[in-house]
């Protein structure tokens, strides 16, 4: 029996489908992609200067105790979906709190939440998106204006703008700079002379400065500073603020399992089509 065009005929049809499992290994060695399921990150920051030291519960649940006027938290994990948050004085409990709000965080994003408002404007919490992803070996600034009665009409450093009209309730966009030691002129409505401010910027980093407090009251007008480690990569590949470092590729088993048995399928073809060959010669 000719078995040389049956072995031609397997050899080359085997080696069209290797071509195409070829074409998929870069999907064998891939980092997982994050599920529908990944929890939400929120920090918080007192900056209601009329509400003093609180406690704040999150679904009936203590999450902080003596919780200072112009404190900035870490970031810590929730679940995706709506909240009720309470803030009030501390010790008085959930039912005499002095903001109770729902709020609604989407799975994968990330939030500063503020504590806002003065007994003559009423109390409310504002919630930022932020964004922790960052160009590797950069810095990031972002200004957030949480004072009642301050217009931040800009921000300069060594003569240079880097963001103009801030109004109260808003943040600036994600500010990229070089890393190193600035000294920042922030100019308000209030003050005829700017307000120096001084801070530094580490690489992989992004710094929040904090209007907050009175212009004209008490607390004083005060720029609060808070550093949190970027994560250095392309939008769309998530943005956890307490990410790990980069981890090797996790390999695809059923993939690569695919791909050794064509290969060893194809390399048992050839040496059955050689030894026919011998035989035959």
């Amino acid at each position: 029996m000719n078995l040389k065009p049956l072995i031609q005929h397997r050899t080359r049809y085997l080696f069209l489908a290797l071509g195409s499992i070829i074409s998929l290994i870069p999907f064998a060695f891939q980092a997982p992609i994050a599920s529908a399921d990944s929890p939400s990150f929120v920090r918080i920051i007192h900056a209601s200067p009329d509400i003093g030291t609180a406690d704040v519960f999150v679904d009936g649940k203590h999450l902080l105790s003596n919780f200072q006027f112009g404190t900035v938290t870490g970031y810590v994990s929730m679940t995706p979906g709506p909240h009720v948050v309470k803030v009030g004085l501390i010790g008085r409990g959930p039912g005499a709190a002095t903001i109770t709000q729902t709020l609604s965080v989407n799975s994968g994003d990330v939030y500063t939440v503020a504590a806002l408002g003065t007994q003559k404007e009423g109390f409310k919490l504002e919630a930022f998106n932020d964004n922790n992803l960052i160009q590797e070996g950069k810095a990031e600034l972002r200004f957030y204006n949480l004072s009642p009665d301050t217009q931040m009409n800009s921000v300069s450093s060594n003569n240079s703008t880097l963001c103009g009209i801030l109004p109260y309730q808003n943040a600036t966009d994600y500010l990229p700079l070089q890393a190193g030691a600035y000294n920042l002129a922030i100019n308000t409505d209030q003050k005829s002379s700017p307000i120096p401010f001084a801070t530094k910027l580490d690489r992989n980093t992004i710094t929040s400065v904090f209007a907050v407090g009175l212009a004209n009251g008490k607390p004083g007008l005060q720029f609060i500073s808070s550093k949190v480690n970027a994560v250095p990569g392309l939008p769309g590949t998530g943005s956890d603020p307490n990410a790990p470092a980069p981890t090797a590729p996790q390999v695809q088993p059923l993939l690569l399992v695919g791909i050794l048995a064509l290969c060893a399928l194809l390399a048992t073809t050839v040496v059955f089509g050689r030894r026919a060959k011998s035989r035959r010669s």
